[in-house]
């Protein structure tokens, strides 16, 4: 998620024991208010009682029905054989909240789509927060909807209604940068190893015509690849997302306007897109199906059933009469095989193109790790022994090691330390390069190994980096050698001192040890403010995070320091 989508998240987990009353989350279609809400729903504790309406058009009677359903409420008509009231639905209803409340359960209604609402509907809901105790209110009802949401809460005759919204948050759009990384990290979830199949100057056309909305970028992206596909070019360029725009987002464009490939690959795209599919399996799992394959590549496999797909795929053009020239049968008839280190086959009929900057870089990099490591200890002030195993060593000196191999650029912001970083010098290589991240200041990053630094873009970095990261954290006084910081009284001592100060969200130390349910609540609520999965357990990412905004002397990633 991006900074925005994790917010919105943590609102809405807020909302979970802020005792009743309305949340409002809002944004722009397809800007991910739904993906929040099912990563709200898989996040919410087992003492919540949730019910999740998705089609909120309805009437008063049809929605507190419709509540009552989801809840497993029984309700029936006062009169036998007669229509249910109002009333017939509420006071079970209250009956059932009041019981959940005595078995110390929260009770959650999220309606989603919530700007299909009618005033007075929105009434009733209203009504529904009038259900309550001495001591709470006993519904918590999340609205999720569209921008016009907002402009309904804030209509005067609703007035009553907004003053009970305890806590709101609009979705925006992606930045351009978050834009880029979505792109990335979509690529990567669906298998892709090698470089980023878009120019920067795409990337950056793909975000002004979606304007940052990730089910626009989803749509524009997916046919700008087919595009490329069918146009039999290795990468998107700026002109194609341009040309797929036109295709997806306007559909009185001319016919003969939409994606503007070659007359026999407009012909024939209706056929080639299935084939184009099965060859994007083969490509997303490390190869390009587009680049002239080498003489001593191997059958089989994937590439195979791609070209036999296309090759089939594009036999009605010949037949037709619509004969692709000879350069793009090649290309699209010939699924290839992985760029080697040494080259990377160009546009035109697989000439070499010379290694970048960093690919270079990487190349001079020793095999082993053990250089990497070194480094990132003396970023530590650490000395590690020739030869010695970094995390089973660096102990002595009061650091641990912490591993992920599924992280994303976010997440090493915002640990904001130096990192290891396993880098792919190319896109068939399964072995990689082991560099440290010293510095990371906007879009730029500084690398350093073998006792040389390189800085690159970040965007580039991406192209060589699968998500596997390694950093260091200073522990604690008291922190067992195994087990939970909590487990000793000095470690547990620390702990609450650190959650109790204004950094960190606490209201201040009050000189008595927490108990451990407090303790846990203090962890999940520092956990939700800094965006990470709320489990209430002090693991090294919240032992680390704890350092970094109580200002615990480590070395820091946007300074370089």
């Amino acid at each position: 998620m991006s900074e925005r989508h994790r917010e919105a998240l943590a609102h809405l987990l807020y909302g979970l024991d802020a005792g009743g009353g309305f949340v409002l989350l809002t944004g722009e279609v397809g800007a991910g208010k739904t993906t929040v809400c099912r990563c709200f729903l898989e996040q919410i504790p087992a003492h919540c009682n949730v019910a999740y309406i998705f089609n909120p058009k309805l009437t008063v009677r049809e929605l507190l029905r419709s509540i009552c359903d989801e809840f497993g409420v029984p309700h029936k008509p006062t009169v036998p054989g007669g229509v249910e009231t109002v009333k017939d639905y509420i006071d079970p209803l209250n009956a059932s909240l009041l019981a959940a409340h005595g078995a110390g359960r929260n009770t959650v209604l999220i309606i989603d789509e919530a700007q299909n609402l009618s005033a007075d509907v929105l009434e009733q809901l209203r009504l529904l927060t009038n259900l309550e105790t001495s001591e709470r209110k006993l519904l918590q009802i999340i609205l999720i909807g569209q921008p016009e949401l907002r402009a309904m809460v804030a209509s005067p005759s609703l007035e009553q209604l907004a003053q009970r919204v305890i806590a709101r948050f609009h979705l925006d759009a992606l930045s351009p940068r978050e834009t880029q990384q979505y792109i990335v990290h979509r690529l990567a979830v669906a298998g892709l190893q090698g470089p980023v199949p878009f120019s920067q100057r795409a990337m950056a056309r793909v975000h002004a015509l979606s304007r940052g909305v990730p089910r626009r970028i989803n749509l524009l992206c997916d046919r700008a690849l087919l595009g490329a596909y069918a146009a039999g070019v290795r990468e998107v360029s700026a002109t194609i997302v341009q040309r797929a725009a036109r295709e997806v987002f306007d559909a009185s464009a001319p016919a003969a306007a939409r994606l503007a490939l070659p007359r026999w690959a407009v012909a024939g795209l209706g056929v080639v897109a299935g084939a184009a599919l099965v060859a994007a399996g083969g490509w997303a799992l490390g190869g390009w199906p587009l680049a002239p394959r080498s003489a001593g590549t191997p059958a089989g496999g994937p590439a195979v059933a791609a070209s036999a797909a296309v090759a089939a795929a594009s036999a009605p053009l010949a037949a037709g009469g619509l004969q692709p020239p000879a350069s793009a049968a090649v290309a699209i008839a010939s699924p290839s095989a992985p760029a080697s280190a040494a080259s990377v086959p160009g546009a035109e009929g697989g000439a070499a193109e010379p290694l970048s900057a960093l690919q270079q870089w990487l190349a001079a990099q020793p095999a082993s790790d053990a250089p990497a490591w070194q480094a990132l200890a003396t970023r530590w002030g650490a000395r590690l022994p020739e030869g010695a195993d970094a995390c089973a060593t660096l102990p002595r000196e009061g650091l641990r090691c912490y591993r992920n191999r599924r992280a994303g650029l976010n997440l090493v912001r915002q640990i904001d330390r130096p990192v290891l970083l396993a880098l792919y010098p190319s896109e068939d290589s399964d072995a990689p390069v082991s560099v440290v991240l010293r510095g990371l200041d906007k879009d730029l990053a500084t690398l350093e190994g073998a006792g040389r630094t390189l800085q690159v873009p970040v965007a580039e970095l991406a192209q060589v980096w699968r998500g596997d990261i390694a950093t260091l954290w200073r522990t604690p006084p008291g922190m067992p050698d195994k087990g939970d910081i909590a487990d000793t009284s000095a470690g547990a001592a620390w702990l609450d001192k650190q959650l109790a100060t204004a950094a960190a969200g606490g209201a201040g130390a009050n000189g008595r040890a927490a108990t451990p349910a407090v303790r846990q609540s203090r962890i999940q609520r520092f956990q939700l403010a800094q965006g990470v999965t709320p489990d209430g357990r002090a693991g090294p990412l919240t032992l680390m995070l704890l350092n970094r905004v109580n200002g615990v002397s480590e070395p820091r990633l946007r300074t370089g320091a």
